[in-house]
């Protein structure tokens, strides 16, 4: 193994927080121990942003460019967290400078950056790959291991949804969101998350059909000065054209079974729904992200006198809490945070060389998130051709 890793964030938002925190803990989650991880640099355009999370999160400086953290001698791990349309240019950049890249998804705003982007990676010496952070959600790894040993059995049905409300009020600042082409708003944002979370489930994608898009507030006013995440920042009387989705829907048949999905931004009290139903042949599953210490599964027994959804409590027994948590005790919780570290684990474990049979799974690659765009690109096509059917 290495003697240490220098870790960087890219990117001083939301997100990139949580990507910041992840790596703080990363160490301590599990044994056996990582080589020591050193937190050297936020990055972010903005030197307040930067500093405030740097301090914060006990990293070494900020910079305020991508170049400074690829010229970086003390930089070997770097989680690129910024606008979508940024991705390609700073994530090859750092490739080519020999850094590990752990890239947030959707891998870029463009399907044809995004190929450029697996193709750098696969000529790369160092390692890139793609934050898809629901996969390490014990209860949703739970319910893929339930598909793939036969307890659930072959899936039937899909039916899932994301609904958010940070984008429901018509005076939400304009931001970089709010920009781009058709399918790169809502369906982007977190239509990629419910995309790859039912083909984590389910199986490849075949087809998508039915695609909707719809701008319900078409315009924003131009904040008075710099914005985080989905801050409601104080704004002008200028307003400027909202250019994507505020909301999503599509249809999609799988190798085995069919599925219908529904994303929000606008969907006003859900501030982070994520909500699915999975339909197999001994029975179902129930996930909810605002309840995410628990699954509902129903098998069936037979006769149907007692047939019904039940209460399954996350414990020990269950995928990244026996070992990952300080009190991995019975019903102790679990919450999207703890994704984070996991995740940011799993990329320094392969980084450091632990065996995969070590290991927790390995993060998605590239090529992976060029197959997620590709299916957001077929519920555009879908849309922007009155619902037409597009074969994958």
């Amino acid at each position: 193994m290495a003697e240490s890793l220098g870790v960087a964030v890219i990117g001083a938002g939301m997100a990139g927080k949580a990507h910041a925190a992840a790596y703080r803990t990363a160490s301590a989650l599990y044994s056996p121990v990582l080589p020591p991880v050193r937190l050297v640099s936020i990055g972010d355009v903005n030197p307040e942003f930067g500093s405030l999370a740097a301090r914060r999160f006990g990293y070494e400086r900020n910079d305020t460019s991508w170049q400074a953290i690829a010229e970086a001698d003390d930089i070997d791990v770097v989680s690129v967290v910024i606008a979508n349309s940024l991705h390609r240019e700073v994530v090859e950049g750092l490739l080519a400078a020999g850094k590990h890249v752990l890239c947030e998804k959707p891998l870029s705003d463009s399907i044809e950056d995004a190929r450029a982007m697996a193709d750098a990676a696969r000529n790369a010496s160092s390692i890139a790959r793609i934050g898809f952070t629901f996969r390490r959600t014990p209860g949703i790894a739970y319910i893929r291991d339930l598909i793939r040993t036969g307890v659930l059995g072959k899936v039937l049905h899909f039916s899932g949804r994301y609904w958010t409300d940070y984008g429901f009020s018509p005076s939400a600042p304009m931001s970089w969101r709010y920009k781009g082409g058709p399918g790169s708003g809502a369906l982007a944002d977190v239509g990629s998350h419910l995309a790859y979370v039912s083909e984590f489930l389910c199986g490849d994608i075949t087809s998508i059909s039915g695609g909707r898009l719809s701008t319900v507030i078409d315009k924003r006013p131009v904040p008075l000065g710099a914005v985080m995440g989905h801050d409601h920042a104080a704004v002008s009387d200028t307003f400027e054209a909202v250019e994507n989705d505020d909301y999503a829907a599509f249809n999609a048949a799988f190798e085995n079974g069919a599925g219908s999905f529904e994303v929000s931004r606008v969907a006003a009290g859900h501030a982070n729904s994520l909500n699915f139903e999975v339909f197999c042949e001994n029975g179902a599953a129930k996930f909810d992200q605002r309840r995410p210490s628990e699954i509902q599964l129903f098998l069936n027994d037979g006769s149907g006198n007692e047939n019904g959804y039940r209460q399954v409590i996350l414990g020990p027994g269950h995928p990244y809490i026996a070992g990952g948590l300080a009190m991995d005790a019975p019903e102790v919780g679990f919450g999207q945070n703890d994704a984070f570290g996991y995740q940011a684990r799993a990329f320094l474990e392969e980084v450091a060389g632990l065996p995969e049979s070590e290991s927790l799974p390995r993060c998605a690659t590239f090529d992976e998130g060029v197959r997620n765009m590709e299916l957001l690109g077929a519920v555009t096509a879908s849309a922007l051709n009155n619902g037409k059917t597009i074969t994958l």
